[in-house]
């Protein structure tokens, strides 16, 4: 995102003590630009302002302007989204924020245009109203700014640790909430814009599971199905956009988030293993047959994102017009094609991101899913000529930085897939996954994991969520191969993450090291929204860890950060549904599935495959090598493999048997 700022004649600054240090000795105040590189209103205000010489010249000569990706610095970027949110009621991106030489927040907003338009004042004109603030009336300013911090300061200090752990009911008015949000005509929970938010269609699988409401099951399948049909889902080139811009999953925000994806594909997982139906196998492959070419690196590491725009129109490289079609496909092919994917003349999307729109656009959606089994062949030729069309188009910019936090959730869906669907390309990406990320990401000696890499150079950035997110991934991928070195890494991780995160007197951890001298406020992050907090991702991985490696320092700190998130759980639990799902984990022992045999053993394959085929999420998978409990070491290995399914000190009767695995574990299926 800086690199794309790098030509701006605005004197731009990265984060950090010499844009600071500059503030401070020429005391200005700094313009904080906050945004990503697949942001279309990004985009639209550098081309409008801050490619433009005489606001740049505005900005250079009373401001010091810093530039901050979202995605490399959330921490910063929580900071300033929750001063915005709180004092105009709304937020995004760009993110425009004028703050101090000491970092305290006194004014902002979102994308501010050239001139007065949109109801809103013009960019030149709150730069000289703010700078003549600045200059006349300093003293007011700087109290402003210091009473707006105490007033942040004393907001995120309202989280205070109860020490309990709120009980079922907690989950019951979860799913009940959930109920009451869904959709029953478009499906999904709430409405236009709408975003997947996976973490919610999953409780409400666990809210199923745990109370035997079949009503919620439906709600999940047809919400997949509906996203499947939908515009939101790439038709041609698979994964799926960041949201729709109506209720009915057909006009996508175009841009492709790796986090989107990969959560997706977790879900479909879990719809199939409750519905058996092979169609949301088909999206889960869709998925990660996109990720696996258009976004990963050739040593492994999973991109971030591609974006919307593509020669300066929004959706221009996924959109298709009636004429072009007609041309392109056989009569008998267009007439298929046009019937199932809803083509009209006039189309279904105006692409208003330019002043020359686009017109007559299609985005492809399925409105005709039960057409003859005979046309099929002709469907599948005229996809053939759309996509090889399509990949002679400009592609979107492509954001190929890799972060660790986002490769943790990429890589449990790969894992995850490649022993659900028995696909071993996928574990295989899991596994180059993993090696990437020790090899550019983790320092062993210092057992450090650090945020973000790109072209040979990582930052020095750690974050909860970079810990929090790839400990979950990794977990996945050794529930899925049982090899001991991946535990080794968990709990390696799970220790650095405790150490310097954690809140060890209250419970709960900090977004960011205590010690960071660049931060104004310390966050305990909670919410759940198109990304899980690390706070949530942490809680349910530390449990599982707990329960795979008998270590019950992981278990008491999830607990203890579930208790001192419990008045969220308890007032807003739709807020924080990711959590919601480890509390789920919590208020049961979970069965221990333990496989006694060599890990890379066909045997063991095989046992693995039946322990993965059944929805039961409250488990965790366990070989008898490496960091595990002790009491699975003292599991006696015979010839083969055997699952010995265990709850406390007490297992079944082992067994060697897919089929009998499958029944012991009892997965749940309405």
């Amino acid at each position: 995102y800086l690199l794309q700022h790098q030509h701006n004649p605005v004197d731009w600054y990265p984060w950090g003590e010499e844009a600071f240090a500059r503030a401070r000795t020429e005391h200005k105040p700094i313009f904080l630009s906050i945004g990503y590189s697949t942001c279309h209103w990004c985009h639209v205000m550098e081309r409008e302002s801050f490619e433009n010489e005489d606001i740049a010249k505005l900005l250079n000569e009373s401001f010091i302007s810093i530039k901050v990706d979202r995605e490399e610095r959330p921490d910063v970027d929580k900071i300033y989204m929750t001063f915005i949110q709180s004092s105009t009621g709304s937020g995004g991106w760009p993110l425009n924020v004028f703050i101090t030489p000491n970092l305290k927040p006194f004014f902002g907003g979102t994308y501010f245009p050239p001139e007065n338009r949109y109801g809103r004042g013009s960019f030149p004109g709150v730069l000289r109203q703010v700078a003549k603030l600045w200059k006349e009336k300093h003293e007011d300013v700087a109290s402003s700014a210091d009473s707006i911090h105490s007033q942040m300061e004393a907001a995120s200090a309202t989280n205070q640790a109860s020490g309990a752990l709120p009980g079922p009911e907690t989950l019951r008015r979860a799913g009940n909430l959930l109920k009451e949000s869904f959709d029953s005509r478009h499906g999904g929970f709430g409405g236009a814009p709408k975003f997947p938010q996976p973490s919610q269609p999953q409780l409400a699988l666990r809210y199923a599971r745990r109370f035997s409401d079949p009503e919620a099951v439906r709600m999940v399948l047809n919400t997949c199905d509906q996203m499947a049909k939908g515009g939101i889902h790439d038709q041609l080139g698979g994964g799926f956009a960041r949201y729709s811009v109506d209720a009915e999953w057909l006009v996508p925000h175009f841009e492709k988030m790796l986090y989107d994806n990969a959560q997706l594909a977790q879900l479909y997982l879990d719809a199939f293993l409750v519905s058996g139906e092979e169609r949301q196998t088909a999206v889960v492959r869709d998925i990660l047959d996109y990720v696996l070419r258009d976004m990963t690196h050739s040593e492994g590491g999973f991109y971030s994102a591609e974006d919307a725009d593509s020669e300066g129109h929004e959706g221009k490289f996924y959109c298709w017009t009636k004429a072009e079609l007609s041309q392109l496909l056989t009569t008998e092919e267009f007439n298929v094609t046009t019937r199932y994917y809803g083509i009209t003349e006039e189309g279904n999307f105006v692409d208003h991101s330019h002043p020359q729109p686009l017109l007559k656009q299609n985005v492809l959606s399925i409105v005709a899913p039960d057409f003859p089994a005979a046309d099929r062949p002709l469907l599948e030729s005229a996809r053939k000529k759309m996509s090889e069309t399509r990949a002679h188009r400009i592609r979107p910019h492509l954001d190929d930085k890799v972060l660790a936090s986002w490769n943790g959730l990429m890589l449990g869906a790969f894992a995850r897939a490649g022993v659900v669907l028995n696909e071993p390309r996928y574990l295989a990406a899991a596994e180059k996954n993993a090696a990437f990320v020790q090899t550019h990401l983790w320092d062993q000696k210092s057992k450090t994991l650090f945020l973000r890499w790109r072209d040979g150079e990582r930052n020095q950035v750690e974050l909860l969520e970079g810990y929090a997110f790839y400990l979950s991934g990794m977990i996945e991928l050794y529930e899925a191969t049982l090899q001991p070195r991946h535990l080794e890494f968990c709990v390696a991780l799970a220790e650095t993450m405790i150490e310097r995160f954690y809140d060890a007197e209250n419970g709960a951890f900090w977004q960011s090291r205590p010690s960071a001298k660049d931060l104004i406020l310390k966050v305990k992050e909670d919410y759940d929204g198109a990304e899980p907090s690390g706070n949530s991702v942490a809680a349910l991985a530390l449990l599982r860890l707990g329960k795979i490696t008998g270590q019950t320092r992981f278990s008491a700190a999830a607990e203890k950060t579930l208790g001192f998130f419990s008045g969220r759980l308890q007032q807003f639990p739709q807020a924080v549904p990711y959590l919601a799902q480890a509390l789920d984990f919590a208020l049961e022992e979970p069965r221990r599935a333990v496989v006694a045999g060599d890990p890379g053993a066909p045997a063991t394959r095989e046992l693995l495959r039946a322990i993965h085929a059944v929805y039961q999420p409250n488990k965790v998978v366990l070989g008898t090598q490496g960091p595990v409990e002790e009491f699975a070491k003292t599991l006696p290995v015979k010839a083969g493999a055997q699952l010995y399914l265990c709850t406390g000190q007490a297992c079944q009767a082992p067994t060697s048997e897919p089929a009998q695995a499958k029944k012991l574990l009892g997965g749940y299926r309405p």
